[in-house]
């Protein structure tokens, strides 16, 4: 990566953080407002990424130049946002007098300080004139985390040291390691060259369908750092940046269940010891990208369980909408139940004004409408603004049916803009948005009778809940058959199988396409279960949210279930759901670990529930710490290790076999003197390696078309049309290709041709 490159890429992070320093809510109700800034930064940031990569393809102009030019228009327009900001709060905190300051609605005054209590103006949020700035400086945050750690307790210096620790060493991991995920060889890094080589984003002729009908969202952030900078250095970035906004958004969304320091680190040490967290997060898979977007919708939901949600907030639903579906579809399953959530938590609170209104007393507001068990705590507020003229209180109107109607409206307008001119193009070629008939009924559940859902989910909690004792595998996968042919299905049914996999398969190793969550799991299960049928156990005052909540985290994982075909790699696809699971462990854990023991046998349960939460803890941190040094395919020590394996031999971890064999053939061709190249492979096939070695000597895409072609509108080159043919998997195929005369030459897995004379 070249000087230019590397300060081209500093620029979307300079954006991003002067947006956080932007967008931090003025309002003092706000839970955790440096974290909500990050969302919203976030969220800015992934919208404006992703109407880039689409404005500037219907334009043909997917260039370095203007790339540049758009991420510094970005950039102005950041630094220009704080520095209103700041003008704005230096007029705010210029003294005023007592008369010429209006006094808000439900407001505390103390020491001629204006303050708006959340708890007495349910109204009040960031669609109203904020009365106090909460705003910090640089210099004031550190400050406040050097007061942290001074006061925290040992248990949580070792909570925030580890979360430190694993994070920092999978940034070091992320950096040193070159890009080899399987599926990123085959299909996800050959779709960011392909729109490189073609300066937009018209579909191709391949053989790889899910080069064009998988969602490309992470893809276009990659787009983004290929183009500044040149090359693949910085690719792992995205999904360790993905992994850190899951570690914030997860201790926020605790914080808003109610959960104080301690609970919120269990959540960000739970989830940052998680092997899949580990891995995914030096990697160019997708899920820890889907996860964060599912996440930042999920805070922004619970924010508005207790105030009116402001236009700004809708917004930000709308794009975590359209950014979890332009990534990976299947996190919508979780973003759907929320934004229900979301919905009648809205409508709750025009009910609670409507109770409010003169001449109807407020004490029944708190159990108005079929929301209210879920809800009460969450929506309702002490009333006690004016009183109304029948006795009852007044507090200040909140949304109403209409605003929310409207709201919803603008959340799915938002989310169009953001995911539909990927689904027009998809419609465009194959005529239905969801892409061809191979990918829709590959993926997705095609039966949905409750025994066959059982029987998936019984899998596919197999498979998340595996540990290495092989009995214990054995004995369960033995359970699961038996009973599937007990009650009339085949465990096996493609139906419900994805591709020609078989059930069981061993999923406890550190790999990242497939390892378990035994530990994280359980606590997750053990936390939901808990906050739906005892919540008082965990907080007396929050029941209304933390049953809300839970219904939402099992809905999603119960449709995923109904929804989503068992695969060994089904780990991967439920990581957003175990994302937001885990604040629920985290509450729990910390729950267990304040109560104070009694006398006799209560006591004793109670101290060995806890030496046994401690120890699974500790149990968790030695998962975290063996899947950042053993896990596969990116380790620091062992064979493989990043500090002792070549560039190149690193990107072949999975298939050492074939590095040698792709340099022998690109070898070849290039010294042909070749320079239009034809691709013979095959579905699963690696493909991006060919980008690589083939790319030209000044750095521009090498000329590379595919001789075969899955999409029926765009027919595939003719073999005769190229100077060289380059080949992968199998021989045959490649053969069936290759013109009469021409010099076909294979060597395992890889293989070209060439014509008479070269």
């Amino acid at each position: 990566m070249s000087a230019g490159g590397s300060l081209l890429a500093a620029v979307p992070v300079a954006a991003v953080l002067l947006l956080t320093v932007a967008t931090r809510p003025r309002e003092a109700g706000a839970v955790a407002p440096l974290r909500l800034a990050v969302v919203r930064a976030a969220l800015l940031s992934g919208v404006y990424a992703v109407l880039v990569v689409e404005v500037l393809g219907a334009l043909h102009a997917l260039t370095r130049p203007a790339f540049a030019a758009a991420w510094l228009l970005f950039l102005a327009a950041a630094a220009t946002a704080v520095g209103v900001r700041r003008r704005r709060a230096t007029l705010l905190a210029q003294p005023r007098t007592a008369a010429s300051r209006p006094v808000p609605v439900g407001a505390v005054v103390s020491g001629g300080t204006e303050t708006s209590d959340p708890a007495v103006d349910p109204g009040a949020g960031e669609s109203d004139p904020p009365p106090t700035r909460t705003g910090r400086a640089p210099s004031g945050l550190l400050a406040v985390a050097v007061d942290a750690w001074r006061t925290a307790g040992r248990g949580e210096r070792l909570l925030a040291g580890t979360i430190a620790g694993l994070v920092l060493v999978e940034l070091l991991v992320a950096l040193l390691a070159e890009p080899n995920n399987f599926d990123s060889q085959t299909y996800h890094l050959p779709k960011v060259e392909h729109w490189v080589a073609q300066g937009d984003l018209d579909f191709w002729p391949t053989a790889i369908h899910r080069q064009v009908t998988i969602p490309p969202g992470a893809e276009y952030l990659l787009l983004h750092l290929r183009l500044l900078t040149g090359g693949d250095q910085l690719y792992n970035l995205v999904q360790w940046a993905a992994g850190v906004v899951c570690l914030l958004v997860a201790a926020r969304i605790t914080a808003q269940l109610g959960g104080g320091r301690r609970a919120q680190l269990l959540t960000a040490f739970v989830l940052a010891t998680t092997p899949m967290v580990v891995l995914q997060a030096t990697s160019t898979q997708t899920d820890l990208v889907c996860a964060a977007w599912v996440a930042c919708a999920a805070t922004l939901v619970l924010d508005g369980l207790r105030r009116r949600t402001g236009w700004g907030t809708i917004l930000g639903l709308g794009a975590a909408t359209g950014l979890t579906a332009v990534t990976k579809t299947s996190g919508l399953i979780a973003v759907g139940p929320l934004l229900v959530l979301w919905g009648l938590a809205q409508l709750r609170l025009t009910l609670a004004k409507r109770a409010a209104s003169p001449g109807v007393a407020t004490t029944g507001a708190a159990t108005t409408g079929a929301a209210a068990p879920l809800l009460s705590t969450a929506a309702t507020a002490p009333t006690t603004g004016p009183t109304g003229a029948g006795g009852g209180r007044r507090p200040r109107p909140v949304g109403g049916l209409t605003r929310t109607v409207t709201g919803s409206v603008l959340i799915l307008l938002v989310a169009a803009v953001v995911v539909g001119p990927f689904l027009a193009r998809v419609t465009a070629e194959f005529g239905h948005p969801l892409g061809p008939p191979r990918l829709r009924e590959s993926i997705p559940m095609e039966r949905h009778d409750p025994p066959s859902i059982l029987v998936n989910a019984l899998r596919i909690g197999h498979t998340a809940f595996d540990t290495p004792l092989a009995p214990l595998r054995r004995a369960g996968a033995e359970a699961i058959i038996d009973g599937a042919g007990v009650i009339g299905v085949d465990p096996q049914d493609r139906a419900i199988t994805f591709g020609r996999e078989i059930f069981p398969v061993p999923a406890w190793y550190p790999d990242e396409d497939r390892v378990a969550f035994p530990l994280a799991g359980a606590l997750a299960l053990i936390g939901a279960v808990v906050a739906l049928a005892r919540p008082r156990r965990i907080d007396p005052e929050r029941t209304g949210p933390l049953r809300a909540y839970a219904v939402v985290v099992l809905a999603a994982v119960l449709l995923h279930t109904s929804m989503i075909k068992w695969q060994p790699w089904g780990n991967r696809l439920i990581l957003y759901a175990l994302v937001l699971a885990v604040p629920l462990a985290g509450l729990w854990l910390d729950a267990l670990l304040r109560r104070q023991a009694y006398p006799g046998r209560v006591g004793a349960r109670r101290s060995v529930a806890t030496l046994a939460a401690v120890t699974v803890l500790a149990a968790s941190a030695l998962a975290g710490v063996l899947a950042v040094s053993y896990g596969f395919p990116r380790r620091l020590v062992g064979t493989g290790s990043v500090f002792t394996t070549s560039d190149w031999d690193t990107r072949f971890v999975r298939r050492p076999e074939w590095a040698d064999e792709f340099r022998w053939a690109a070898a070849a061709v290039r010294d042909s003197g070749a320079r239009r190249i034809g691709l013979a492979q095959q579905n699963d096939n690696w493909e991006y390696p060919w980008w690589l070695l083939l790319r030209q000597p000044d750095g521009r895409s090498p000329d590379l078309v595919s001789l075969q072609s899955v999409l029926p509108e765009r027919p595939p080159a003719d073999p005769a049309s190229v100077d060289a043919i380059v080949c992968t998997g199998s021989k045959p195929a490649c053969a069936k290709l290759v013109p009469a005369g021409w010099r076909l030459e294979f060597r395992g897995y890889v293989g070209y041709a060439l014509p008479p004379g070269r």
